[in-house]
């Protein structure tokens, strides 16, 4: 059964992702150290208790998310949930590796590149803080409604929709996974007909209307699984070792 050591495992990943030329909110990289020897990865989109039993029960040697621990401005104290996530991960000697801007902007394995191959739209360029969104181009004669039914394809569910009329055209495309919400405006600013991100916020809905951009909404969790699932199959081409990506469901 194949395995890589921890050690080479975490200089492919980072010199993959490049997190260092990144400006985030969390560490990227290895975050907890837990065995040297890696055979089974378990990915998944957050870094919470259900995955990490999940991954216990697969006996996993590392787990490799997009959402991982340590944010900026969080409590530095190890009690309750995060002193119970900690102690399954060093009871059971399992590695946690997180990566969060750098795997939503590479350029094809990344969230953006993932949602946009699976919603059939063309990248053309980026936008933004630290250049992480992206613009493109969708399918011939999009509407606000294909564009919509493209979306819920791509991820399961249908989006949330801020638009005038379902019937506008969309002939530029502005988007960005997870949360980027406040990059609307600059979505705005470049042009674009359509914004897709996985959350919205009270204001976005003043932006939408007054602006006449569409704002889709298509669910954090949801457009960001790309990501992880695209990692893992590189580590297997690259290792060939077991990879398994396990879904805990979020409705956000």
């Amino acid at each position: 059964m194949a395995s890589v050591t921890r050690t080479a495992l975490t200089q492919y990943l980072n010199e993959l992702l490049k997190p260092e030329t990144f400006k985030d909110y969390c560490p990227n990289g290895l975050q907890v150290e837990g065995r040297s020897e890696i055979g089974l990865v378990v990915c998944g989109v957050t870094a919470n208790q259900a995955l990490l039993d999940l991954a216990v029960a697969e006996g996993a040697d590392a787990i490799l998310v997009h959402h991982g621990w340590f944010w900026r401005g969080e409590t530095g104290v190890v009690t309750g949930i995060k002193r119970n996530r900690l102690k399954t991960l060093l009871t059971n000697d399992i590695n946690l590796y997180a990566y969060h801007l750098p795997l939503d902007a590479h350029p094809s394995i990344g969230n953006n590149a993932g949602l946009a191959r699976a919603a059939g739209w063309t990248s053309a360029g980026t936008f933004g803080e630290q250049a992480l969104g992206c613009l493109g181009i969708p399918a011939a004669d999009a509407t606000v409604v294909s564009i919509a039914a493209d979306l819920e394809k791509a991820v399961g569910r249908p989006p949330f929709v801020l638009a005038e009329s379902g019937d506008k055209p969309i002939r530029r495309i502005a988007w960005c996974t997870g949360g980027a919400q406040s990059y609307f405006e600059a979505a705005i600013e470049a042009g674009a007909d359509a914004f897709v991100t996985g959350e919205v916020s009270e204001p976005m809905v003043h932006l939408a209307r007054e602006s006449g951009v569409a704002y889709f909404a298509a669910g954090h969790h949801a457009t960001e699984r790309f990501g992880v699932q695209a990692l893992g199959m590189r580590l297997i081409d690259r290792f060939g070792i077991r990879v398994r990506y396990l879904e805990v469901e979020s409705p956000v």
